[in-house]
């Protein structure tokens, strides 16, 4: 899904067209939950507020369930 430039609502309408008909409402509130929080991830990091790579990778083996 591109969503660039798209408004809240056009890009939930969006969203509800790929879903299946069976979808539930917990399955729509899971995938609008993790489109905003791409979306808002995007915004951060046009702000220069991500994490640098190498920390990432320093923390990835704690993240990593064994």
């Amino acid at each position: 899904m591109h969503t660039q430039g798209m408004g809240t609502k056009q890009i939930v309408e969006d969203l509800l067209q790929k879903l299946p008909e069976n979808v539930t409402l917990h399955d729509v509130a899971r995938e609008i939950e993790f489109v905003a929080s791409v979306r808002q991830g995007l915004v951060e990091l046009d702000r220069g507020e991500g994490v640098p790579l190498e920390e990432v990778e320093r923390e990835l083996p704690a993240w990593v369930i064994k």
